[in-house]
């Protein structure tokens, strides 16, 4: 069994099946291609979680759908809100696995990020899921499902317009299923999201990349970067071993000049690592002539973190914004981002892990 399909049933999930899919499916069974159109309204726009809801559907077409389909949905197993109005909630799986989802609203948007594994395979050094270790992929219907449960909870008269895959994981190392649940996600007959307001993030999975700039979409791309040499990505990223970062930034370039998409970096600073003076000019040389944005992110204080970069919150954001100011000396389009929502476990994995140490080890972990 693919390790993205749910432990618990093999039965395929009718959420993941695109319109098309739908009417093939509906019409080898004698049932006219209409029901289609019907069926994806309610599994991606009306969102219901059971099919017996369904009632414009004929009851025999239903109940077939259960019979032969499962409908995934999650359970909210906790849920934190931070004053900034940022949600952190913890979902459980039908098998007894645990992922977050994370809400951040700000004015006319929200933005939902989401989960792509459980757990991470590339152990980055300041990432709490990275640390955790890997249990497996999720499947599209469990990527979707958490913008839909995100959707659910909102106020009256909001509505998710952002989804950024910068949760557990390495969307790019579950490439399959997470560009099935873009092309659910901005599917027009669905939640119709912009594609210009999906961002998927990598580590730096170079041949992810390559695969992505020929799907003819507009989605963003976001790179865990932390260091602009090789030898430094080697000591904080695992996965330089195996992409050396002058393909990665190959690969990037072909992806800018494919889609004309702005690229964004994401720059962890930990202090005394990747922020000296030297740092700062070789990120100008590394993106010189690129079309691309850095985020310069202070290190949570809150993560597993080795005993050199234990240090103070506003150690940490001084040197963030020490190295901000160096990037924009050199004509770097840079910017300092500050993380929401701090005081509800504000690094990807915290909230599962403090879950975990708190109750004993998930099931279905080690």
């Amino acid at each position: 069994m693919d390790n993205t399909q749910s432990q618990t049933t093999c039965k395929p999930d009718v959420k993941e099946l695109y319109p098309e899919e739908l009417t093939a499916l509906l019409i080898a069974q004698g049932i006219p291609a209409f029901r289609s159109r019907q069926l994806f309204d309610w599994l991606h726009r009306r969102v219901v979680t059971e099919f017996p809801a369904m009632d414009n559907l004929p009851a025999a077409l239903r109940a077939t759908l259960a019979e032969h389909y499962i409908l995934t949905t999650l359970q909210a197993a906790q849920e934190e809100r931070a004053r900034d109005g940022t949600t952190r909630t913890l979902f459980q799986l039908t098998d007894g696995l645990s992922i977050e989802t994370v809400a951040i609203p700000e004015k006319e948007r929200v933005t939902v990020c989401v989960s792509t594994q459980v757990g991470c395979p590339f152990g980055c050094v300041f990432c709490v899921t990275g640390q955790s270790g890997f249990t497996r992929n999720l499947r599209a219907a469990e990527i979707i499902e958490q913008v839909y449960r995100m959707q659910a909870s909102l106020p009256e008269g909001r509505r998710v317009t952002n989804v950024v895959y910068m949760g557990m994981g390495e969307p790019l190392a579950n490439y399959d299923a997470v560009l099935r649940s873009v092309r659910l996600l901005i599917h027009p007959q669905g939640l119709n999201l912009a594609q210009r307001h999906v961002t998927l993030s990598t580590v730096g999975n170079t041949p992810g990349i390559e695969r992505l700039t020929g799907e003819g979409l507009q989605v963003n791309l976001a790179i865990s970067l932390h260091s602009p040499t090789q030898e430094g990505r080697l000591r904080l990223l695992p996965i330089a071993n195996t992409y050396a970062l002058t393909g990665l930034m190959t690969a990037v370039r072909q992806y800018v000049r494919h889609t004309g998409r702005k690229v964004t970096f994401e720059y962890t600073v930990a202090p005394g690592r990747n922020d000296r003076e030297e740092d700062a000019a070789g990120l100008a040389e590394l993106l010189r002539g690129l079309q691309a944005m850095v985020n310069v992110i202070p290190l949570n204080p809150g993560a597993t973190l080795p005993r050199d970069l234990q240090l103070a919150p506003e150690v940490l954001l001084a040197a963030a914004e020490r190295f901000t100011a160096l990037l924009q000396r050199r004509h770097v389009e840079a910017a300092l981002r500050r993380s929401r929502g701090q005081e509800v476990s504000g690094a990807c994995g915290q909230l599962r892990g403090r879950r975990k140490d708190e109750g004993g080890r998930q099931k279905a972990e080690g």
